[in-house]
């Protein structure tokens, strides 16, 4: 099955699964036949105006209904849909543009302040770019009343979902999804939850990361009562909760966290919430256990952008093994444990995890990637470093890939470091994570200055605000250094610069 054909059945089979957006500019309700039935005139559209099976649609845009529409209508016109995070600049949206070959764009007008029209203006030369559709005027005519044809035929082999990570490279990585693979993806998940004929989620993730885009095809593929907000608000998410009695939500440690203490301190029921998976940062026991009191049922889980989920708790596990493992294996997936050279290592001994299963991404879409992601047999290097326990849990120990997790968002050391580099007053850098309450972890540029240089965090923040890259990868704490450590191949002792504060 396709994607196409999943909303349609859904649609079909739940047309009136509800869809709250809670937002200061688009905030709407809307039923899941009405989204659907949009989308697809907008797709019949398209189909008009000459895109064609496998042409890239570009959708930046926030938490929406009109995202979902977008979808729809790529699903549509036998478009590949290309979700991209609004907080991205003129240098991140160029890359992705250019190098998927986007043939169209769809952004706000503004939101959050921003000018979308200018941030494409200042992406510079866009060959294969042929339409920018901003929300407003153009949008809605796109989606008005007219003609629905028959969805243009894909098949769920063919790409179909395009996420850009920014991972351990200076620049992001296009990640190919399958219609089968993703709807693989969700249909697992719903077998593992409990209580699903009443189910209502509410996802505080952006659509142009794999957690949120699962959230929203959830929605349009399974009809999944779903509630939004277009930027995090741990007040009116626990509202939301109390008024519409959601049962199951997902986050990181800072959205949990924010939302219970909201909750005390305003008095929300959130007995409807029955289970809340958390992932993309490292969960504090004390909260875990804070959410066991309150008879919540809080469990780990492990994925990525390339292969969104390999392991889950459930509900019924045992509070040691939602406390301190990743979950086991999802139904389906498959772990290895290699060492440098891709060889198994004794069970129980930490290694590389390597994954494999129908979720699991096409390859990249620079082919170059691919030869050093994935091992014989279609392995998928994950670049983190783990065991099972006895019972088939999973410990992540360790971390291969440099990243640094802020909040969910990956950010990309190698990328920080080079903006750095660019600072006249900075001789050498190396980023790492910084610990950090709220965020779980924030950037710490840690610098050796040129000889009679002076630097500070303002002046930083600055000179990252002028090479126009997302804020959020903006360092927030600074560390002057007299040398940065080093092995005997020059290589950063970066475990080393991690126990330094």
């Amino acid at each position: 099955m396709n994607f196409a054909d999943a909303m349609i059945a859904a649609a079909a089979r739940a047309p009136g699964a509800y869809l709250v957006v809670a937002s200061d500019s688009l905030a709407c309700t809307a039923t899941l036949g009405e989204v659907v039935a949009a989308g697809r005139r907008m797709g019949t559209r398209m189909s008009a105006a000459g895109i064609g099976r496998g042409d890239i649609i570009a959708c930046m845009l926030a938490n929406w209904r009109e995202w979902l529409v977008v979808a729809v209508a790529a699903a549509q016109a036998g478009a590949v849909m290309l979700p991209i995070v609004t907080i991205y600049g003129a240098k991140e949206l160029g890359f992705i543009l250019r190098q998927s070959g986007a043939r169209w764009l769809f952004t706000p007008d503004r939101f959050r302040n921003v000018d979308y029209r200018q941030v494409v203006a200042d992406c510079g030369d866009l060959p294969a770019l042929e339409r920018h559709v901003a929300t407003g005027p153009d949008f809605d005519a796109l989606e008005a009343d007219g003609p629905i044809a028959d969805p243009v035929p894909m098949d769920a082999n063919d790409l179909a979902l395009l996420v850009y990570t920014s991972g351990t490279t200076a620049d992001p990585k296009g990640v190919m999804h399958s219609a089968r693979g993703f709807l693989a993806e969700m249909e697992t998940m719903r077998l593992m939850r409990a209580g699903t004929d009443d189910d209502a989620v509410i996802s505080p993730w952006p659509p142009g990361h794999v957690a949120g885009a699962l959230s929203m095809y959830r929605f349009l593929c399974q009809g999944t009562p779903l509630i939004l907000m277009d930027q995090w608000d741990a007040r009116l998410a626990a509202e939301l909760i109390d008024r519409h009695k959601v049962t199951s939500s997902s986050g990181t440690p800072f959205h949990l966290s924010g939302m219970i203490a909201a909750a005390d301190a305003q008095g929300y029921d959130l007995t409807s919430l029955r289970q809340y998976l958390v992932g993309a940062a490292p969960v504090p026991p004390s909260l875990i256990e804070r959410c066991q009191a309150l008879g919540l049922a809080v469990y780990h889980c492990y994925g990525s952008s390339e292969h969104p989920t390999v392991t889950s708790g459930v509900v019924d596990d045992p509070l040691d093994k939602q406390l301190h493992t990743e979950g086991r294996a999802i139904l389906g997936s498959e772990m290895r444990f290699v060492d440098d050279d891709g060889r198994d290592v004794a069970p129980g001994e930490d290694g590389e995890i390597c994954t494999r299963g129908p979720e699991l991404f096409m390859g990249y879409l620079d082919p170059a990637l691919n030869a050093a992601a994935f091992l014989p047999g279609g392995w998928y290097r994950t670049g983190d470093i783990g065991r099972l326990d006895e019972g088939g849990y999973l410990l992540i120990t360790d971390r291969k890939k440099d990243i640094i997790i802020r909040g969910g968002e990956n950010i990309s050391s190698k990328e920080v470091e080079a903006v750095l580099l660019g600072h006249p007053a900075v001789a050498d850098a190396a980023v790492v994570a910084a610990p950090d309450d709220r965020m779980g972890e924030v950037v710490r540029a840690c610098v050796v200055l040129a000889p009679g240089a002076t630097l500070a965090l303002h002046e930083v923040r600055d000179h990252f605000l002028a090479a126009g890259i997302a804020k959020q990868k903006t360092p927030e704490r600074l560390s002057i250094l007299p040398e940065l450590p080093r092995n005997a191949s020059g290589k950063v002792l970066k475990h080393e610069l991690r126990r330094t504060s």
